[in-house]
């Protein structure tokens, strides 16, 4: 494996510095956006390296179970902090966060437990990479179909409260729309799973081999957390959606916008 010093890592500084400063001059704010986001990525990846290292030196389920809820109270922030339009009051971060536990924690402690068999099953190693994996591509999914949900609703609610009129039940007035949002937040895993391969090197493969892994057990890895991931997002998303469209009616199935407010 060949070891990368400081000095590689800040010529690739410079290339984001510099996409920072044509970006900036030719739009504004932007820039500044890209600037901040290369500087948390410095920050956040050096804290989590030194984390990892001290969780794998003391490997106990205590210390497992923290990371992991401390990745997931930062994933339900960044759902919530994604969306145009939000729910009110707890649910704006708990539907999100709910979603994404039942989904990603259930299908990480599966392929732990049943699939790759580690032992302790929770052998930070294996889980937390797994559980991160999942999560941040669950946020994605259930960012964007909350996203996609709240907004449509929001500016379709006369043809919604049309079809209420008419007769039809609050899942039927808002049946088009859920198809839709589900549809965009399974959009970027189907994609990456079409490409992968052919079009794209998934990260894990690509770092696996970078590593020195042998190409054909990188790719068993890559096929297992593909597939991981597309049943954490569908699931995940799935959920989300499904709540936030009981959330945008009352028990008397009356359309309640008033339940979000624009970020």
């Amino acid at each position: 494996m060949i070891h990368l010093s400081n000095l590689d890592l800040a010529i690739a500084a410079l290339l984001v510095l510099a996409l920072a400063f044509f970006a900036g001059r030719h739009h504004g704010p932007l820039g500044r956006q890209i600037l901040i986001a290369g500087i948390r990525t410095t920050v956040q990846l050096l804290l989590i390296g030194l984390v990892l290292k001290a969780l794998f030196a003391d490997a106990r389920l205590i210390w497992v179970l923290l990371m992991a809820l401390v990745m997931l109270v930062v994933a339900g922030y960044e759902v919530r902090a994604r969306q145009h339009r939000r729910f009110t009051g707890a649910w704006g971060y708990g539907i999100g966060s709910l979603s994404m536990f039942m989904s990603s924690f259930t299908v990480t402690f599966f392929a732990l437990w049943v699939v790759i068999g580690t032992d302790p099953w929770y052998q930070p190693q294996y889980a937390i990479p797994l559980l991160g994996m999942l999560l941040g591509n669950t946020m994605t999914g259930v960012s964007v179909a909350m996203d996609r949900l709240n907004q449509s609703a929001w500016e379709q609610r006369e043809r919604i409260e049309a079809r209420l009129m008419l007769g039809h039940s609050a899942r039927e007035a808002i049946s088009h729309l859920r198809q839709q949002a589900v549809r965009s937040g399974l959009i970027p895993i189907i994609n990456a799973m079409t490409a992968a391969g052919i079009v794209s090197l998934p990260g894990m493969m690509t770092g696996q081999i970078l590593a020195g892994a042998p190409p054909v057990e990188a790719v068993k890895y890559q096929i297992l957390v593909m597939f991981l991931i597309a049943v954490g997002t569908g699931l995940g998303t799935l959920g989300a959606v499904a709540i936030s469209c009981r959330r945008l009616f009352d028990e008397r199935q009356r359309l309640r916008l008033d339940r979000l407010r624009e970020a």
